[in-house]
């Protein structure tokens, strides 16, 4: 899933390509996306995009007074295309296209919203102001806001019985902190993912606070300037330990282990995390008996 580094990432790479053009047509395709109705997204075509920005994982297209807000969800992606089909997008099972905007000019660019597989869960919204969308509405803080302060951190973990990992990826606790980001900044930290939040001290806070924004800022600045499709890519190469089960940890050099969930699982070093031990993984244990 995009996460906030490459949300943000997409929001400047589009920002350049879209701000001052007008919108010559949006095209959806596949109509389990669109979350409003009213206005239509077709409202859109013949104003010009006054700029593009980021809510947490949200995209926010800004034209002529009204905002295109995307989520990409887990398999959505943003597809740029210096010149798109000049024929109409069909519906199609096997086709991944869910909204095609294109914009006004002889060279016909513009992008292409995509999901793969069956579940789907990329949404588009058309709304006068942002805070329109629910999503948007019940985000928290954004960890990169210059205004969010070490306080500020230590006020939201206050009273909290969840597990790191849980606060972590809570949009309504931190704006744009997902599955991934979630296990480095936690390792950068040197953290266990099964620490309660209310546990820590005044120094791990601290500590934490400081991976929080060291792990998100770097990931940005990696992801400054590459294209669209560059990002995937970056984003992989980037991380430490999630998606790296059974890789040696970069920093000790630990066999870097897992722990599954229904639908998800997380990565962690137990050298670096856990003082050496293995975190009790209930759904292989199941497997195994």
């Amino acid at each position: 899933m995009p996460e906030l580094p490459e949300v943000e990432a997409l929001s400047a790479f589009l920002a350049e390509r879209l701000t001052g053009r007008e919108i010559a047509r949006v095209q959806p395709v596949a109509i389990s996306a669109l979350k409003t109705y009213d206005p239509p997204v077709t409202a859109l075509e013949g104003r010009t995009v006054g700029g593009v920005s980021r809510h947490g994982k949200f995209l926010d297209v800004e034209a002529g007074g009204l905002h295109l807000v995307v989520h990409l969800a887990r398999a959505g992606w943003l597809r740029w295309k210096d010149a798109l089909p000049a024929e109409p997008p069909r519906p199609s099972p096997r086709n991944p296209l869910a909204l095609r905007l294109r914009l006004a000019g002889e060279a016909g660019d513009g992008f292409d919203l995509t999901e793969a597989g069956t579940k789907k869960g990329l949404a588009v919204y058309v709304v006068a102001d942002p805070a329109e969308v629910p999503g948007v509405a019940r985000l928290g803080p954004d960890p990169l806001d210059p205004a969010f302060t070490a306080a500020d951190f230590a006020a939201l973990l206050h009273g909290e019985r969840r597990r790191l990992k849980g606060v972590l990826r809570d949009q309504t606790v931190l704006a744009g902190v997902g599955n991934a980001y979630s296990d480095e900044v936690l390792h950068a930290a040197r953290m266990s993912p099964f620490k309660l939040a209310s546990s820590l001290t005044d120094e791990e806070t601290a500590r934490l606070y400081e991976a929080l924004g060291t792990t998100l800022r770097d990931a940005v600045e990696r992801s400054r300037g590459l294209a669209a499709g560059e990002l995937k890519a970056e984003k992989k190469v980037g991380l430490r330990v999630h998606g790296r089960t059974g890789l040696p940890c970069p920093v000790c050099g630990d066999t870097v282990r897992e722990v599954s969930f229904a639908d998800s699982s997380l990565q962690y070093c137990p050298t670096c995390q856990t003082g050496g031990k293995p975190l009790a993984d209930r759904r292989l244990s199941r497997l195994l008996k």
